[in-house]
């Protein structure tokens, strides 16, 4: 199963955006949008580090309304340590 979280883009250098959901701050690759005009406020899906789907403001409230926000902090961090570490090499992720 895979996760997206709604965030919101705070700041943007280049292909690297700050977003926020509830608190939570994150660095966000844009590369995979990159055909699309990102702007600062924009909502966008992310999953493992990556902007994945721009998203009205609507679909991102809709969003968070389903999901209850300590179980998405947790998987967040999970994911980010499977994805630490297979880039260190400590674990093969399967494709």
């Amino acid at each position: 199963m895979c996760l997206g979280i709604p965030m919101q883009i705070k700041s943007i250098e280049g292909f690297t955006a700050n977003c926020e959901a509830k608190g939570i701050h994150r660095d966000v690759s844009l590369f995979m949008l990159q055909h699309e005009e990102c702007r600062v406020d924009d909502y966008v899906v992310v999953h493992v580090g990556y902007a994945i789907q721009k998203i009205t403001p609507h679909e991102a409230r809709s969003a968070w309304t389903l999901m209850a926000p300590e179980k998405i902090v947790v998987l967040d961090e999970i994911a980010h340590e499977v994805v630490s570490a297979s880039l260190a090499g400590e674990v093969s992720v399967a494709q």
